[in-house]
């Protein structure tokens, strides 16, 4: 039997650059040939732009393909941009949809399987070892999250507590009952769990969960540095989307604990600047984008994510990294002809030291001027404050948002516990000047 705490790494988290470069290229010619001949959106783009799979002569050639975008998805809803037939297809998972038809997505047993060691992988790239018992709060169903954690957890050999999202109160309950080492979920329920604990009367710091997983929503280095002194914890982030892989295309290290590293020999990553498409160099910011090296149900040609960020050199593995999510290139609000992201105004909030990780954005138009406010709420531990100090807090949110952003904002305080909590992703932004 493994010993518990025996780390085998695969032999690719542990190969030289070039050994990883070659693996990259063979996997990325079969991917573009398996795509193109498989794939009639695909083969229309290739054709179009002039481009054909033989044309990939090395990595740098990647970029004269064409990209792919959540639209081609769902204008090819629901299956008409898998690669092989049904009866290949041995689980579908799709996105809500919210924004218009949801985007479907597929595998076969071998996307199951190579989802599964990666995750696995993560996991134990987070500190997780077999034996481990691994709450998982991710919503299940259609959601990639519920599932992917739990088939990752049950194939590094982990005791798999299915509990899915909401019924907070029993989260905790069988937090405390169970006695989970690790925890995966969103950090703003996180969030939502630690004020149960605290409603409950439960000491998290007494608790046996010393790991928490945290994906599928950006957060902030200040936000991880809350998370692990109200519950004694380490916080970790792991990365995917459900169009690429699901949770596990990249994860945090226990030992460097310094951005996702990114599974290299299974998705291929490029930052580009979003608006021109032009590939930028390794270190600066831009727009991820992917390619899918393994899958055979769903290949991913360049495909983009919308997430900004840089790309750093492998630390923990020689395999690359992603600097934090700064936030989505759909996302960005324009205020006044500044670009604002929610994990800007967050940061203001947390030093802040009276009031608590909650917070909501809600834009409007006042005039032909745009106009913020940002709602906070006050910690429990804060107790009562009267007017003066009251107003004490909000200027200095609001200076800070000023100094740090270069927007001015309305700051609402509000009493502790009265903002809406979320069970998955968390809703940061209401902007109102779409319905005006």
């Amino acid at each position: 039997m493994q010993n518990k705490n025996t780390v085998q790494l695969d032999p690719l988290e542990t190969a030289s650059i070039d050994e990883l470069r070659q693996h990259q290229l063979d996997r990325l010619r079969w991917s573009l040939s398996h795509a193109y001949n498989n794939v009639p959106v695909y083969r229309q783009k290739f054709d179009e732009l002039g481009v054909h799979p033989d044309d990939l002569r090395s990595l740098d050639d990647l970029s004269r393909f064409p990209f792919t975008v959540k639209s081609d998805l769902r204008d090819n809803y629901p299956y008409g941009m898998f690669a092989v037939p049904m009866d290949q297809v041995v689980r579908l998972h799709a996105s809500s949809g919210t924004t218009g038809k949801p985007t479907v997505v597929g595998y076969t047993q071998n996307d199951i399987d190579t989802w599964a060691n990666v995750v696995a992988r993560s996991i134990r790239a987070a500190g997780g070892r077999r034996g481990d018992k691994v709450h998982v709060a991710y919503g299940y169903g259609l959601f990639t999250g519920g599932l992917g954690a739990h088939y990752g957890a049950e194939k590094l050999g982990c005791t798999v507590i299915p509990m899915s999202g909401g019924q907070t109160e029993k989260q905790v309950q069988l937090i405390r009952d169970f006695q989970p080492d690790i925890i995966m979920v969103t950090p703003s329920y996180m969030l939502n769990l630690a004020d149960e604990m605290d409603r409950q009367g439960v000491d998290p710091h007494k608790l046996a969960l010393r790991l928490g997983i945290f994906g599928a929503e950006p957060w902030t280095g200040e936000l991880r540095s809350v998370i692990e002194q109200r519950l004694g914890i380490t916080a970790l982030d792991i990365y995917g989307l459900s169009e690429v892989m699901g949770p596990g295309v990249a994860m945090e290290c226990y030992e460097s604990k310094d951005g996702p590293t990114i599974w290299e020999d299974h998705f291929y990553p490029e930052i580009i600047n979003p608006l021109t498409g032009e590939v930028l160099p390794d270190g600066e910011m831009g727009e991820l984008v992917f390619t899918s090296l393994s899958k055979e149900a769903l290949p991913m040609v360049r495909y983009r994510t919308r997430d900004l960020t840089r790309l750093l050199p492998g630390t923990a593995r020689p395999m690359r990294r992603i600097d934090k999510i700064t936030g989505r290139s759909d996302d960005m609000l324009i205020i006044r002809g500044v670009n604002v992201f929610p994990t800007q105004i967050e940061e203001q909030v947390l030093k802040v030291k009276q009031l608590a990780e909650c917070y909501e954005i809600h834009v409007f138009r006042q005039g032909n001027m745009d106009s913020i406010e940002v709602h906070v709420e006050l910690r429990a531990e804060a107790g009562e404050l009267d007017e003066s100090a009251r107003n004490n807090v909000s200027r200095e949110l609001s200076h800070h948002i000023k100094s740090h952003i270069g927007i001015s904002s309305r700051i609402v305080l509000n009493p502790s516990y009265t903002l809406k909590r979320s069970e998955g992703k968390a809703c940061h932004v209401y902007d109102k000047r779409k319905a005006s």
